[in-house]
């Protein structure tokens, strides 16, 4: 499962949601956000078997994720192109998929995971410059990601202005991505709405669903349960 959409719109609390319900049912868990923030690395392969779930980001926070999170998303006035950017992205995500979730998929495990080239697919073509999506598209990370698309994919739909609100009072939490303006975010929440955006991944087999988070967290979270064990069960 990949949880996407605009910046401050609860994908991290709906990712956390689905942690804790494996958690409830004693599942073993990787989380490779702490992973990667100790090691500064990616597991190997053969460090999965043990677990069960594993819940993943992108960026990662290591190698490429790293420099992505620390450098290149950063409001440092370097201007990084929109290019540059997807090609980050892209890169970081082969390696994650190489080394992680392809194997987590062969062995059978649940990943719940927070952005994908569902991002870069709405993201980089707006950052600044224009960048077709057929040229995203066509980078090598991609189309590996898009080979092994989500089975679930989960939308957020938040207004931007709820979502500015939102970003300016986390806590400890203060990213200074260059994404996290208005008006940017009123252009990427449009591209996640979009049919062609949905289209892209129900074409590829992925379902499809979009889940309003302007409510109470605790409704976001158990709504978020409730969509995964349907799933489930279908």
């Amino acid at each position: 499962m990949i949880i996407d959409g605009i910046d401050g719109s609860g994908k991290g609390t709906l990712v956390g949601a689905l942690a804790g319900w494996a958690k409830q049912k004693k599942l073993k868990i990787l989380d490779l956000v702490e992973y990667g923030k100790k090691y500064q690395s990616l597991p190997e392969p053969d460090q999965l078997k043990p677990y069960q779930v594993i819940v993943s980001a992108e960026p990662t926070f290591s190698l490429i994720g790293r420099a992505i999170r620390e450098e290149i998303v950063r409001h440092n006035k370097r201007d990084y192109s929109a290019l540059a950017t997807a090609q980050a992205f892209a890169l970081d995500r082969y390696i994650l998929y190489k080394r992680v979730i392809i194997p987590a998929l062969e062995q059978g495990k649940y990943i719940f995971q927070e952005r994908g080239v569902t991002t870069s697919i709405c993201y980089q073509p707006i950052q600044a410059e224009a960048l077709s999506l057929k040229r995203i598209m066509e980078l090598e990370g991609n189309q590996l990601t898009l080979k092994y698309r989500p089975n679930l994919l989960i939308i957020t739909v938040l207004k931007p202005e709820t979502a500015m609100s939102r970003l300016a009072k986390r806590d400890g939490k203060k990213d200074g991505a260059i994404f996290e303006r208005l008006a940017f975010l009123k252009k990427a929440q449009k591209r996640f709405k979009s049919n062609w955006f949905k289209q892209i991944f129900t074409k590829c087999g992925s379902k499809v669903i979009y889940i309003n988070t302007s409510g109470a967290r605790e409704k976001n979270t158990k709504e978020i349960v409730r969509i995964w064990e349907a799933f489930l069960d279908s």
